[in-house]
């Protein structure tokens, strides 16, 4: 699991997308061991969650580079 955000930065839109998929299943899993009590790491909710903020952050950055708008143009 890449967690330095230059690593995540070479990946390309589909490998963060891959990344992003198993990251949301991780987190499922991890929900559903919490709720059965077999969670033996909390802090890697926490890990997770913060992992897919940066990779959404980046899927945004990438996603308005490719789009410029002028601002005050009518």
């Amino acid at each position: 699991m890449k967690s330095n955000v230059g690593e995540l930065r070479r990946l390309n839109d589909a490998e963060l997308a891959k990344q992003l998929d198993d990251l949301y299943q991780e987190q499922f899993n991890l929900r559903f061991q919490n709720a059965s009590g077999q969670v033996k790491n909390m802090n890697r909710f926490k890990q997770v969650r913060r992992q897919i903020a940066r990779i959404k952050t980046l899927q945004r950055e990438r996603q308005l580079a490719g789009v410029v708008v002028k601002k005050g143009a009518a």
